[in-house]
């Protein structure tokens, strides 16, 4: 185990560490967001291709979200990273939830296509994410 102080002198060090990644991840979901709209708009049309669109737009903005807010936290104190995080994660359940409910009201034919885009948007997020830790990361890490 390194030695106390070690890992905030490597990380003052290296300040971009904690959102190196987002430019690949961001990337990776705006393509798949143009996808999504495409398989949208040939499964329900307009509404589809904006729902689908729109759910992993969502997914993309929540993870970001939660990235930069956990980076600026560990900068601050490590310490912080939980709380801010169950916070962070409470606050956006609860708004995906709402906003999920008050959609589902209206009966608006894109809702399907947007909980599919937001799951796509987990689904290639999250594999991105483990592509680049076990390769990019992984190779700056050991080199």
């Amino acid at each position: 185990m390194a030695e106390p102080g070690t890992r905030a002198a490597e990380a003052v060090a290296d300040r971009g560490w904690r959102l190196r990644h987002l430019p690949v991840l961001l990337a990776a979901v705006a393509v798949m967001a143009a996808v999504a709209a495409v398989a949208g708009g040939v499964w329900r049309g307009a509404d589809g291709a904006l729902g689908a669109a729109a759910g992993v737009a969502v997914t993309a903005a929540s993870y970001t979200l939660t990235t930069v807010v956990l980076a600026w936290a560990d900068a601050r104190d490590p310490q912080l990273v939980l709380p801010f995080g169950l916070g962070l994660y409470i606050a956006k359940m609860t708004a995906l939830g709402g906003v999920m409910v008050l959609v589902a009201s209206t009966g608006w034919p894109g809702l399907i296509p947007f909980c599919l885009g937001v799951a796509a948007g987990v689904v290639v997020w999250t594999g991105v994410h483990i592509w680049w830790l076990a390769t990019v990361h992984a190779r700056r890490a050991t080199g």
